[in-house]
């Protein structure tokens, strides 16, 4: 597992966003950030979870998404965004993590 971002929810519009359909979200590329964030938009029918509008988020690069998920707690399952197989789960704590999984 490797650190890839913190996600920050945001009402704020940055140059080059990026739209993901998927759940109807602006984001930063967060490695184009002096440190590594990626800033959230959510659009008004955003079906996206409340405890991920609300909980900053930090992205995670595995090797596989299946393996390192599979005792979490899923509240957005897997997607694709370009390259990337992107899920959502809240842990035990209340801590909201991205898992990442590059596609190759």
């Amino acid at each position: 597992m490797k650190f890839d971002h913190v996600g920050i929810t945001t009402d704020k519009e940055f140059p080059n966003q990026k739209y993901v359909e998927k759940t109807k979200v602006w984001i930063t590329i967060s490695n184009e950030h002096q440190f590594p964030i990626e800033w959230l938009r959510y659009e008004p029918d955003s079906t996206v979870p409340d405890s991920v509008k609300t909980t900053p988020h930090i992205g995670y690069i595995v090797d596989s998404i299946d393996k390192q998920g599979k005792d979490l707690n899923c509240i957005i399952e897997p997607f694709i965004v370009d390259n990337r197989k992107v899920a959502f789960y809240e842990l035990s704590d209340g801590g909201i993590i991205e898992l990442i999984e590059i596609i190759k």
